[in-house]
């Protein structure tokens, strides 16, 4: 009891003459290295990208709790080069990817990101794709020296699409209507609360055709292929590994031992350590860990829809989303 009294006391007194505060929130904490296989000095870094491919953090839609902060794929992309540009040790790079792609610029960021690091350290980079790399996936792997497919691998859908929401009719249904006060014909196009006119729809296809035109000249540059070519398969169809491999959208099938052996030998080394970035208490023990855990099932549909359809407008994505 005296004790206890003590301590109240202590408590009083601190009280009287300052502000106790306790900062409960969750910190994001810097990356560490982990080797999932191999001995050595030299190290092939494995970075992961799965996943809708944006530059926002997946937010849930329903929490329980105090939630660690997520980082967005563009974040921890680059916070991972850069770390492994001040490595010399890292020999190579094997991009994992698992994503129907994303958005336009998100996915031409990483792709960027990944060629910036490629002319500063000089070393090889191999794309492996596991279940999806289509579209944005797709746009990302061709940042890779090689491009290696898994057996079971759908890719492709090379191609830009748009999605947006007319809910007009609902509205008037419930007695509910909406204005908008624009400098232009055109300010508010895209919007939600009616039809888009036959000059927007025009509008639009003429964005979607310069950004496919982007897409294609890209393929057709990276996989040294005639443009006429690649926009015979750019018509966002999928396709199944042997069927990429035959059209010379990829450069082998295999699995992901596979890709770092191809690494290891065009990094010219005898052994490497696969090494892996990750925070702390995130579990990367192998390299088919992800980088950071998927959202449920539902919940990631929803979010991802949410993302297409949010309130900043209508979005031009690489993305194959059935």
């Amino acid at each position: 009891m005296r004790l206890i009294a003590l301590a109240l006391v202590i408590g009083f007194a601190l009280a009287g003459c300052s502000v106790i505060s306790v900062d409960l929130t969750p910190r994001i904490r810097p990356l560490t290295e982990e080797t999932v296989e191999g001995q050595g000095t030299a190290k092939i870094l494995l970075m992961d990208l799965s996943g809708f491919i944006s530059d926002e953090a997946a937010s849930p839609m329903l929490t329980l709790g105090a939630q660690t902060p997520k980082v967005p794929t563009l974040v921890r992309i680059r916070e991972e080069l850069k770390k492994a540009a001040e490595d010399d040790d890292v020999r190579a790079l094997v991009v994992r990817i698992n994503s129907p792609g994303g958005t336009v610029t998100a996915s031409d960021i990483i792709y960027r990101e990944i060629e910036a690091f490629k002319e500063r350290r000089k070393i090889p980079v191999v794309a492996v794709m596991m279940d999806v790399g289509a579209s944005g996936g797709y746009y990302v792997a061709l940042a890779g020296d090689v491009i290696v497919a898994h057996p079971t691998t759908v890719t492709g859908s090379i191609g830009v699409i748009m999605l947006t929401v007319n809910g007009q009719g609902l509205l008037e249904k419930i007695g509910v209507s909406a204005s908008a006060i624009k400098s232009g014909p055109h300010k508010d196009m895209g919007s939600p609360f009616r039809q888009i006119t036959p000059d927007e729809q025009a509008i639009f296809q003429s964005v979607i055709d310069e950004l496919q035109r982007q897409f294609v000249a890209k393929v057709a540059e990276r996989r040294k292929l005639p443009l006429a070519t690649v926009r015979q398969l750019a018509d966002g169809r999928i396709y199944t590994a042997e069927q990429a491999l035959a059209s010379k959208l990829i450069d082998q099938i295999g699995y992901v031992p596979d890709a770092i052996t191809s690494a290891r030998r065009a990094a010219g080394v005898q052994e490497a350590r696969v090494v892996v970035y990750h925070r702390p208490r995130e579990y990367r023990a192998t390299y088919y860990a992800q980088a950071a855990s998927s959202e449920p099932r539902i919940e990631g549909a929803l979010s991802q829809f949410m993302t297409l359809m949010g309130g900043i407008g209508p979005r031009f994505m690489y993305l194959w989303w059935p």
